[in-house]
């Protein structure tokens, strides 16, 4: 909504990889490479489930504890094992075996997994990850497997040795990893989000500033130092920048503009400001542009520029404002945003180059906004106050506009940001009393809280 009050107040005057064969039976038996694709649908359930891909058969995958070499190595292997269950448990496309269900018998290597013990009830497991961890000084060393052992013959799907240094982050982003090649070798190739990063704003510090985290939560940290307020971060499609409103004094004016920080060098780029204000960025899939609203010309309007902020282009012509720009990450071609020129705001489609602009009618009235496309451009997330509602978010097929409804929620459940995957929906939600960053299966399911301390708002995922 923050963007919204923007231009309303404006108007009112304001390391070493084993790549051994998987089995055909199990890439060709029991997961689908196409999970993304464009079937004929019988039912919304159909479509919700192929363009979110949680509609995939689920595998039973256990997690077998890690062995140390040492006695020293132990709780080392218990963070490695740890994050790489949960990472697991929340990918949405297997079924995580009980550790209660699992042999006793831990193997540390291919020649000590007996095979038909994990196979068997209650395991009942298709595939086993495990593993070996030794830890000498500062000097570490992971080897991790995933075999199929239904497959008796060829059951080797995975193998990995990671080397690093011995801490705790070290030994998190290494279980990341193996969670990540274990999801893409079971989704047909699509990557896993265990190593992507959030960004979000958070006022913890003092001022909204921009913040970054691990996906699950972990490592949040604070990126830049405006000391003022900071909105709306949206990562490039490289994951190289952050594009975000910022209010930066410029000659004695403080007034909302584009900024762009560096995650590589660690600082704020050089980037045009312009007369009014400038708020809501948004990368063109190639990176090569950034679309925003801008009242610079009087009402609030869309504009896009090169990356560098060259060449401003206006591309909307409409009284009532208009914000919010998403492009269809999938073409490019299509832009999808949040206009008030009927009214309330609602959300509208247009071409990229600002023709063909069209109303997404709804079955109901009420304030639209917060308009996030998924990976595949087969769907739209945003958030909608129906009439006697509250605002809860809702996804919609962008050929048939279905809907399906994710929160149903007494709080404010706002701002939408998909994962890479597809799979996962992060956004901001009021329901525990105070403006926290919330994720959950792309479904509705499996929320989980990823921040908790002070106000955070505005997240979004990152590419890659």
């Amino acid at each position: 909504m923050q963007e919204w009050r923007l231009f309303r107040r404006k108007r009112i005057g304001f390391t070493g990889t084993i790549w051994p064969r998987a089995s055909k039976a199990l890439l060709a038996g029991i997961f689908c490479a196409g999970l993304l694709g464009s079937a004929p649908l019988a039912s919304a359930q159909d479509w919700f489930r192929t363009g979110t891909g949680l509609g995939v058969q689920k595998a039973r995958v256990a997690v077998a504890d890690w062995a140390p070499r040492a006695s020293a190595a132990k709780p080392l292997c218990d963070i490695f094992t740890d994050t790489l269950r949960n990472d697991l448990d929340y990918s949405g496309i297997l079924e995580l075996v009980s550790k209660s269900m699992q042999p006793t018998a831990v193997p540390s290597t291919p020649t000590e997994l007996k095979m038909d013990q994990w196979s068997a009830p209650p395991a009942s497991a298709r595939l086993v990850a495990f593993g070996n961890l030794n830890a000498a000084g500062n000097n570490l060393e992971i080897d991790a497997w995933l075999y199929d052992v239904a497959n008796t013959s060829q059951p080797a799907v995975l193998g990995k040795v990671y080397r690093g240094e011995v801490t705790e982050a070290q030994i998190r982003l290494f279980a990341h990893q193996f969670a990540d090649e274990i999801i893409a070798r079971l989704s047909g190739g699509l990557p896993g989000i265990a190593t992507t990063h959030i960004a979000f704003v958070s006022a913890r510090s003092g001022n909204k500033e921009i913040w970054e985290m691990d996906y699950d939560g972990a490592n949040q940290h604070q990126l830049t130092s405006v000391r003022s307020i900071s909105l709306t971060p949206r990562w490039s499609p490289d994951a190289t920048e952050i594009a975000f409103t910022c209010y930066a004094p410029a000659g004695g004016v403080v007034s909302a503009q584009i900024c762009i920080y560096s995650t590589i060098n660690n600082k704020l780029l050089a980037f045009p400001r312009w007369h009014g204000t400038n708020a809501t960025p948004a990368w063109s899939p190639d990176g090569s542009k950034i679309m925003f609203m801008s009242s610079m010309y009087g009402d609030p309007e869309l504009f896009v520029v090169d990356s560098n902020g060259g060449h401003p282009k206006r591309l909307t012509y409409a009284a009532g404002g208009n914000t919010s720009p998403a492009w269809n990450p999938k073409t490019g071609q299509q832009v999808v945003f949040v206009s008030g020129r009927g009214g309330l705001p609602q959300l509208f489609m247009m071409n990229a180059d600002g023709t063909g602009t069209s109303k997404i009618d709804l079955a109901d009235k009420g304030y639209v906004i917060d308009p996030a496309w998924s990976p595949n451009g087969q769907l739209i997330a945003f958030s909608w106050r129906r009439p006697n509602g509250n605002y809860d978010l809702y996804v919609m097929d962008v050929t048939s506009h279905q809907l399906v409804q994710l929160t149903r929620d007494a709080a404010r459940n706002e701002r939408p940001s998909w994962a890479p995957d597809g799979r996962h929906i992060v956004f901001e939600s009021t329901r525990t009393g105070t403006r926290q960053i919330w994720s959950m299966l792309a479904d509705g399911t499996e929320l989980r809280q990823l921040t908790t301390q002070g106000e955070n708002e505005s997240p979004n995922w990152s590419p890659k």
